[in-house]
């Protein structure tokens, strides 16, 4: 065949191919006609959503520049209430120092002796044994957390707690103290409690990444002579970055939001020596009815948690590369 005859039986490029469906080659707006009962059945899902999800937080970021009470008519103070949270209110001032605290340690925590134990589990050489670790890991998991603090606030109890009795037992008598009723120790004391800090989702996370990587990275890691803590620091944490990544995530922001564990063990006392800004946050607004103050406060938080997100993010893009 002459190349004059290929041409001309060739098909034309401009020319609809006939296979491809119908659907692809209407218009949006006709396939979304055609399936309008599938987006009709949607409609109350967002409704919903944007009612009780995405209106009451616009409207939290939006009344943070006005002074509203309730029961009393908004006031538009732009700033003020920023002015006033970070130039005259000492209390959220001290929250902050409280929180960075609480949040260090729960970021520290939460990389290093969860991904411990997850090696421990990868290395092990029977299946039955890393499956049977796998469930007893993840077990407490479905314990409701207040029982896990109530259990804690047993612990410190300063008259018959656990930790008071063992002190006494071990012979360290002077050593015992009110430990959630002291202003000294009451924070520390919530910040170390969990020990000894392996949550069972978080280790779960890190031995999903292990297990990501493939048996020729191991065996060639064997072979070259590279094992034990020379393979974890040379191979598995730079392969699992992505999980490390996401725990710093979620770590900074439990940390920087959480203020329930205060709520019960201490209520951010004695005095405001636990105080931390997501428990202010929560007297200002349902104490006080200070709606509006507790909006800012809710805005900074939004916003700092946002900020460190994404330059956590930047960083563990830079890292990777």
């Amino acid at each position: 065949m002459t190349t004059d005859e290929m041409r001309a039986t060739a098909p034309n490029a401009t020319q609809v191919n006939p296979t491809i469906p119908e659907e692809r080659v209407s218009g949006l707006w006709e396939r979304v006609y055609r399936y309008r009962f599938v987006y009709v059945m949607l409609v109350p899902t967002f409704v919903l959503l944007f009612t009780f999800n995405y209106y009451p937080a616009f409207m939290g970021l939006y009344r943070a520049f006005f002074k509203w009470d309730i029961g009393l008519q908004p006031e538009f103070l732009g700033l003020g209430n920023f002015q006033k949270l970070f130039l005259e209110d000492d209390v959220f001032l001290k929250s902050l120092r409280h929180v960075s605290i609480l949040t260090s340690w729960r970021v520290i925590s939460a990389v290093t002796f969860p991904f411990i134990v997850a090696e421990l589990i990868f290395n092990l050489r029977n299946h039955i044994h890393k499956y049977t670790y796998r469930v007893l890991i993840i077990l407490p998991a479905v314990v409701p957390g207040i029982v896990n603090l109530l259990l804690w606030q047993f612990i410190y109890d300063g008259t018959h707690g656990l930790l008071n009795a063992f002190l006494e037992g071990i012979g360290l008598e002077n050593l015992q103290q009110p430990w959630l009723g002291s202003p000294k120790t009451s924070l520390y004391a919530v910040t170390f409690m969990g020990f000894p800090w392996v949550g069972g989702v978080t280790v779960l996370i890190y031995l999903a990444g292990l297990q990501g990587i493939s048996d020729e990275i191991i065996d060639s890691s064997l072979v070259d002579g590279c094992s034990g803590l020379r393979r974890i620091f040379a191979i598995d944490i730079p392969l699992i970055l992505g999980q490390f990544k996401l725990i710093i995530v979620l770590a900074v922001i439990g940390g920087l939001q959480g203020w329930v564990a205060i709520f019960v063990m201490t209520a951010g006392g004695p005095g405001t020596a636990s105080m931390v800004p997501g428990l202010w946050m929560y007297n200002n607004a349902f104490l006080w009815n200070k709606m509006g103050y507790a909006s800012a406060i809710g805005m900074f938080l939004f916003l700092l948690i946002l900020s460190l997100t994404i330059l956590n993010i930047k960083f563990m893009k830079t890292s990777d590369v």
